[in-house]
């Protein structure tokens, strides 16, 4: 797996993460969310770089002209319920799109809640046979949720191209992932890599739990 770091860069996603991480700023939810859109917007024209493209001819009112157009049969792909703002953004730029949605969600297996699983519960995708499948998910944490989101989505079809992004993952899923998807013909962007999982299996420095503060707490 290709992994781009784009929190290497100096480029506006870093304010938009600083804002994201930001524990006084983060009390406004509309804020937080259209942070993560923008960082979609950031990361799907970082995306657009890679994709595959064909000269058509447009007409314009004056006369023909020749540009290079994305051929690429595209379906945005996230996971219930931290992924609709990033999937969106992701679908503000390539709006021609597919779109997939998993409900997977993690739960502490032991008492001490140390030792997580991940449960898929619903999936609705169009055919996936040869298509680009951009998997989108703002926390990387162990990396479990992103690949058994994949393989739930593989049971529609088989990509012909996987691009994963997320805006924080950590060292671990990270590494966890590039051995799921050995080889460099999967790609992963990630707007930071944090270096700590903790006992909970929470992203250090992270920014806490993305869903809450996007919709507010659960029970």
């Amino acid at each position: 797996m290709k992994v781009i770091n784009l929190g290497n860069r100096n480029t506006v996603i870093n304010t938009y993460l600083s804002e994201l991480r930001d524990v006084n700023l983060q009390k406004d939810r509309m804020r937080f969310r259209n942070n993560i859109v923008r960082i979609g917007h950031a990361m799907a024209y970082e995306v657009s770089g890679m994709l595959t493209y064909e000269a058509q001819e447009i007409q314009t009112p004056l006369a023909p002209c020749t540009m290079n157009l994305i051929t690429d049969d595209i379906v945005v792909a996230t996971v219930f319920r931290a992924g609709l703002p990033l999937h969106q953004g992701f679908l503000d730029v390539f709006d021609k799109a597919g779109n997939a949605f998993v409900s997977a969600f993690r739960y502490y297996k032991d008492k001490e809640c140390t030792e997580i699983g991940v449960k898929v519960e619903y999936m609705a995708t169009p055919p996936l046979d040869g298509r680009t499948l951009l998997l989108v998910d703002p926390m990387l944490a162990t990396g479990d949720s992103m690949a058994l989101a994949y393989e739930a989505l593989k049971s529609k079809g088989t990509p012909g191209r996987l691009i994963m992004a997320s805006v924080i993952a950590s060292e671990k899923g990270v590494s966890n992932l590039q051995e799921t998807f050995p080889g460099d013909d999967v790609v992963l962007l990630c707007a930071a890599i944090d270096p700590v999982l903790n006992e909970h299996k929470y992203i250090v420095p992270g920014l806490g739990d993305a869903g809450d503060l996007m919709y507010g707490d659960k029970i």
